[in-house]
Parts: C-alpha cells; structure tokens; sequence
C-alpha cells in the first residue's frame, strides 16, 4: 500500500488516539505513536495485528519539553513528519475549589503545553517544507460551560486561542491547523461507572478516527479548520 503520510500522535495508548493511529495506519501511513506508557504502545501494535506493521511506539512525556525534542529526534532521524496530532489529556472532574495546585499543574502541562512543545517541535520542518497538518484534539468544554472542569477547560481552551493564532501565521506555510472538537466520547476519562451507565449515549472513538483521517486526506488548497463533533442526543447530563 502507498504510503500517505507519516504521522506523529500524541496521547496514542487508548481512547481517541488510538483508534486515529489505527485509521491513519489502515490507510497505509506510517503512524508514530507516543505516550508515557511503553507497555500500552507495544499492546495497540500487537492488537492492530497486520496493520500494525507501520505503527511505531515512541515513548514519551510530554509535559515535557526536552522529551518531547528527543522524540522527535528519534522519529525524524529515519521520517519525515507530515502531520501532528495533539491527543494527550487528562482531567480531574473537581471542582476548582477542590483542585489542588498540583493537578492543576499537572492538566495544564500536559493538555496545554504538552501540545504547545509538541508543534514547536514540528513547526520548523513544516516551514521548511512549506507544508504540514496539526490537528488538535479539543473539548465540547471550548463552547460550552461545564461545572467540576475549571482546569481542563482552561486548558483546552487556551490551546484553541494558541491554534487560531498560529493558523493565521503559518497559513503563508501552507500548514493547515484543524481543531477537532467533540463532545462526550467513550474513552478511559470517564469512570466506569460512568461509562457503564451512559456509554449507549456517547460517541465511539473509532467514528472520531474516521473523521479525523477524512479531514486530513482532503486536498491541499482546502481545510477544515473546525470540527464539532457530538451524540445525537446531547450532553450527558
């Protein structure tokens, strides 16, 4: 199969982002994922079976910035990025008043300057190349007032603002910035409990993956620089 790209995804161990690593690999890119746990990226390789014969595991951190470097480093020293994705988050599902400094410190540098260090990372290449795709992996929680996600909202709301931003920058690159935005998604964020309650309601991430790659396969002289993406039926709650 030709290959369509090589693709870098963050945040890729389950969820969201492992579904897109499986998608972008059916295709026939080549799929660089990375996440805190070595283990869990050898296990999406093992379960994607044949197609995992172009997913790569790169472990990394990237809540901080010196590791994130280094993986690059180490993916690039064979490939060359065409495309960014931004998936790695965490939440907490407290109330500000409960937060403690340190959780705070922990969402905000992994959802927000995690995917900062990462398309700084990638961002002289892409200019270079005079092309590049970033796709960011976003929240309903940008649009819409949630109670118990001060800091999670804060933090995916201060990379939608970065985003716009350097979409208007870089668009004389010819790098394209998509922000995808989805509501509740069955992934190991919510609880158990939560999940075995209202799970029927929320959207998988292997619909998400699909329209992630669609957005990324489209041509070079169109982008899809927002995508809201929520069940039928609305929020949980």
């Amino acid at each position: 199969m030709k290959n369509t790209g090589n693709i870098w995804i963050t945040g890729a161990s389950s969820g969201i982002g492992k579904a897109v690593a499986i998608e972008f690999a059916k295709i026939g890119c080549n799929v660089f994922i990375s996440a805190r746990r070595a283990n869990e990226l050898e296990r999406l390789k093992d379960e994607a079976g044949k197609k995992g014969e172009n997913i790569y595991a790169f472990p990394c951190n990237v809540a901080s910035s010196a590791n994130v470097d280094q993986t690059l480093k180490k993916i690039s020293s064979e490939f060359e990025i065409d495309c960014l994705v931004n998936n790695a988050g965490i939440t907490s599902f407290k109330s500000a008043e409960e937060n403690s400094v340190n959780e705070i410190n922990d969402i905000i540098n992994v959802n927000l300057l995690g995917s900062i260090y990462s398309i700084k990372a990638v961002l002289p290449k892409f200019v270079k190349n005079n092309s590049g795709t970033i796709i960011n992996i976003l929240s309903f929680a940008v649009k819409k007032t949630y109670t118990n996600s001060s800091a999670y909202t804060a933090s995916k709301m201060g990379l939608l603002g970065y985003s716009n931003s350097l979409r208007e920058e870089v668009r004389k690159h010819n790098i394209r910035v998509i922000n995808i935005i989805p509501g509740a998604t069955e992934t190991a964020m919510w609880s158990k409990e939560v999940r075995s309650e209202k799970g029927e309601r929320m959207m998988s991430p292997d619909s998400l993956a699909h329209i992630i790659v669609s957005a990324y396969l489209q041509k070079d002289n169109l982008v899809t620089e927002e995508i809201v993406l929520r069940p039928v039926t609305g929020d949980l709650t």
